[in-house]
């Protein structure tokens, strides 16, 4: 397996992966799968707005991806980063989400991030939450009830990890 920077080329497969964790999946509370366009419109969001947008792949294909942005667009959160990882249905619990999150770190702390955090869909979604724990990820809340997905209520979980210096002092602005 490589984990590398995702490209243009890499679009359909993503879209495939994502599609289906919209169709099947409580991890997002999407309930119609975006097309290849919003896709594109997204990855060129995260790119051009000075992010990363990793892949997984090896010789089957895409295995999953992982992106972080800035946790929301006001200027007091320019050291927050907000990840996001999808793996694809066959290779799941794996090691593939858990070496995308990682490498996501490893970037966002090179680039300043002072804090990183997971917002997850669905408090039984097992596998995200281990990921993220596995990696020194944090429960910091969990809002019950939020979204309504299959015909059940979901709560979403986040999860937040210190990168670099965390909250030990303040970088310079």
């Amino acid at each position: 397996m490589q984990i590398r920077d995702a490209h243009e080329a890499d679009l359909a497969e993503i879209q495939a992966i994502y599609a289906h964790h919209v169709l099947h999946g409580t991890g997002t509370f999407e309930e119609e799968p975006p097309s290849i366009e919003e896709i594109s419109a997204r990855y060129r969001h995260v790119v051009d707005g000075g992010w990363v947008w990793l892949v997984a792949a090896d010789a089957s294909g895409v295995l999953g991806f992982a992106y972080y942005t800035q946790f929301r667009d006001r200027s007091a959160y320019r050291f927050a980063a907000e990840d996001s990882v999808y793996i694809r249905e066959d290779v799941r619990g794996q090691g593939v989400g858990k070496a995308l999150v990682a490498r996501l770190i490893e970037n966002a702390t090179g680039r300043g991030f002072r804090t990183m955090i997971a917002v997850i869909g669905d408090s039984e979604n097992v596998g995200s939450v281990g990921v993220h724990a596995s990696l020194g990820f944090q429960t910091v809340g969990t809002l019950r009830h939020a979204g309504l997905k299959f015909g059940r209520w979901l709560d979403v979980v986040q999860m937040q990890r210190p990168l670099g210096a965390g909250d030990s002092d303040v970088p310079a602005c």
